[in-house]
């Protein structure tokens, strides 16, 4: 074989290496951003079961504070039904808005504020918000690299043509970036 065909030959491997390199990292990418909100999930569905309990523990002893009770039902049931990152966000903030002042207007009930199984309820969410944050930010490193490795040369050539589209934050809406835990 002549020069210039082995050279345009080597060339061609050598570009079909990059792209099946730089696919398959973009796949390896995806996968890590599905496996860190997939933990999110778990620990949004623990969260949302958590909820009803301490509505229930605040119910038995505020239980004239209906229109909390309510937000926070309701909060929680548009946080369940929300679907993708970014409604997610604004839903889980709505949710956390609520639940702080549930919170507060458990701090007027004496005896409530020192019920066990309130206490408890109150430990457990707070360990379920702090799993959150931490959660939340691996999973926004993960769509960051994805994000970039997508967009950037050589990915954005391969990811283009293969369906490897952008992927969103997990945003913490207004109060929930401010504030970040539930006091005991």
């Amino acid at each position: 074989m002549p020069g210039p065909v082995l050279i345009a030959l080597a060339l061609a491997a050598a570009l079909l290496l990059l792209a099946v390199t730089t696919y398959n990292s973009l796949v390896g990418r995806r996968n890590r951003v599905d496996s860190t909100w997939s933990d999110i999930d778990v620990l949004l569905r623990r969260r949302h079961d958590l909820i009803p309990n301490l509505v229930s523990a605040v119910q038995g002893y505020a239980g004239h504070e209906s229109a909390v009770l309510r937000e926070v039902a309701d909060s929680r049931a548009a946080a369940v039904a929300a679907q993708g990152p970014a409604a997610q966000g604004d839903a889980e903030a709505a949710l956390s808005g609520g639940v702080k002042t549930l919170v507060a207007v458990a701090e007027a009930y004496p005896d409530l504020k020192a019920s066990q199984s309130f206490v408890d309820l109150q430990m457990k969410l707070t360990e379920t918000e702090d799993g959150l944050a931490h959660a939340r930010q691996f999973y926004n490193d993960a769509v960051f690299a994805y994000n970039t490795a997508a967009q950037t040369l050589p990915g954005s050539l391969v990811a283009r043509p293969f369906g490897f589209g952008a992927r969103q934050l997990f945003q913490a809406g207004g109060d929930e970036q401010a504030a970040g835990q539930i006091r005991i």
